[in-house]
């Protein structure tokens, strides 16, 4: 018995009816992102300028679509070392040795934005200083940790009060020098240190906040530059 429901009761009829319908059901539907798609996506021919491309600007800051990636950010901080005592071991290294007026090292805006994060995939550290050998640990933080931050006092990172904000460190092969210029070092993923290393930013805030500390003996001339240089991967 024919179907009265199609106008023609062929097989290719009721195939074709059926094809018309859900295109008419579909027609001018909005698929959220993610949708699987069972068939092909076509382009409409037939609606006047439905094959129009509207293309807008993302301003910055904007929610992207998809992960962007692969784009490196490089950011250095330059301090003035105060101390003209001789660093021991483990001793912070820093912009003044007055009692807690020292600051962390801030490396502003070095993640693509609050609450994302990146592979650290360079550290780069120069003293204004010929001939010093020290190996240096960079020790990463989130927010400003509460462990001691004074040039030439006893480093006390990492502390549990910070451990929340606690991201990781790098170990940095001893400085060097060829002839009588800076000396320095450079840790990278093909060096031991920890490299790369993934860091997350806060939810408020887009820098990498950091500590340095030394794990050898050394003599500073006092009021000479230690520069930290930092390469990141954001994500």
């Amino acid at each position: 018995m024919a179907n009265p429901n199609f106008v023609d009761d062929s097989i290719l009829g009721r195939l074709r009816d059926i094809y018309t319908s859900v295109v008419a059901l579909l027609t001018g539907t909005i698929l959220a992102a993610g949708t699987a798609l069972i068939g092909k996506v076509g382009i409409d021919q037939v609606t006047a300028n439905a094959n129009e491309v509207v293309v807008k600007s993302i301003t910055a800051g904007a929610t992207r679509i998809g992960t962007v990636s692969g784009v490196v950010k490089t950011v250095s901080v330059t301090k003035v070392l105060e101390s003209a005592a001789a660093y021991t071991i483990g001793d912070v290294l820093s912009e003044t040795d007055t009692a807690s007026e020292g600051t962390a090292w801030t490396f502003a805006a070095i993640f693509r934005a609050n609450n994302t994060g990146g592979y650290i995939t360079k550290v780069h550290a120069i003293c204004e200083t010929t001939n010093v050998k020290p190996r240096l640990v960079v020790f990463f933080f989130k927010a400003t940790p509460t462990c001691e931050l004074d040039d030439n006092a006893a480093n006390t990172a990492l502390l549990h009060a910070d451990l929340a904000n606690y991201l990781g460190k790098v170990d940095l092969p001893a400085m060097e020098d060829i002839g009588t210029g800076d000396s320095e070092s450079m840790a990278t993923p093909s060096t031991y240190g920890n490299l790369p290393l993934w860091v997350d930013s806060a939810s408020d805030a887009d820098d990498l906040i950091v500590v340095v500390a030394t794990r050898d003996a050394f003599t500073n001339t006092a009021g000479n530059d230690l520069t930290i240089v930092i390469s990141l991967e954001q994500y």
